[in-house]
């Protein structure tokens, strides 16, 4: 996972929002990184502690990783996350049942994912539509060959925009439930 400092810049100055995701394994050695990006007023949502494929494992473990992980980002972030997102999207009944019990309210599915410079679609017009979620990582040159994530998230910006929409912070479209 890339921490990069030009990052938080850019979201600083482009003020886009954004919601992340966080998995305790990657995150745990600098939560520094994401208070910085939660101050601008970004969310930190569940995305297990240590990645694994939930429909490959038991309820027990599945409550282990979410409830784990909902302990500990609500420890160091000081809110509850709301939303979870299955790792690799795989998820099963037990994934459900180890959410509801866990504390997120909605389990969180995507539409597109960011490449470097392009969008990868799931339908084959290669369109965005109103709501669509596109999942976005913390990558550097490592992962990336060569681009900084500054670089592959102003690519994923004039891609939104080209098509005529802009980036939406998801909690400003689900909305916890009264009394939450």
């Amino acid at each position: 996972m890339e921490k990069d400092p030009k990052f938080i810049e850019m979201m600083r100055d482009l003020k886009i929002p954004i919601t992340m995701f966080l998995m305790n394994d990657a995150i745990k050695s600098d939560y520094g990184y994401f208070k910085s990006l939660q101050a601008m007023g970004n969310h930190i949502q569940n995305h297990t502690l240590h990645h694994p494929a939930m429909n490959t494992i038991p309820l027990v473990r599945q409550k282990q990783e979410v409830c784990g992980d909902q302990k500990t980002l609500t420890q160091h972030f000081g809110t509850a996350p709301l939303l979870f997102r299955p790792p690799y999207g795989a998820y099963n009944n037990n994934t459900k049942i180890a959410v509801g019990e866990c504390g997120p309210r909605a389990i969180v599915w995507w539409r597109e994912s960011m490449q470097i410079r392009t969008i990868q679609y799931q339908e084959p017009d290669k369109k965005l539509r109103p709501g669509d979620i596109i999942l976005a990582h913390f990558r550097g040159p490592a992962e990336l060959k060569g681009a900084t994530m500054t670089e592959m998230f102003a690519n994923l910006l004039k891609r939104v925009r080209e098509q005529g929409f802009a980036v939406a912070r998801l909690e400003d479209y689900i909305q916890p439930p009264a009394g939450h």
